[in-house]
């Protein structure tokens, strides 16, 4: 079973949205498109986290770090706040590289 949740189409959906957070450019603005992540046990609690701090459909996001070495956790600015996230909490936070156009059908 899979907890999904997006903003319009599926998190493959159109121009090129569904990228993960954990493997964008640094310093690159980039737009929430959904949340994914396969429904465990444990990672319900991630799915919540993501959007209790701010990971909602639309929001601006940026990657602003990555430790050294193997870039593990990410510096991710997310509205006006930088939280760190590991990889594989990142990885769930599925972006587009365009902002949403206002008004666009859900």
């Amino acid at each position: 079973m899979e907890a999904v949740i997006a903003m319009g189409a599926d998190a493959q959906g159109v121009r090129g949205t569904g990228a993960g957070l954990a493997d964008w450019p640094l310093r690159t603005d980039a737009w929430v498109h959904s949340l994914h992540m396969e429904a465990a046990g444990q990672d319900g609690d991630v799915l919540l986290r993501l959007l209790e701090i701010g990971f909602l459909p639309g929001e601006r996001v940026r990657v602003v770090a990555r430790a050294f070495p193997g870039g593990d956790p990410l510096a991710v600015r997310v509205g006006r706040s930088t939280f760190a996230l590991r990889r594989r909490e990142a990885a769930l936070v599925r972006i587009s590289p365009t902002p949403p156009v206002p008004g666009a059908p859900a």
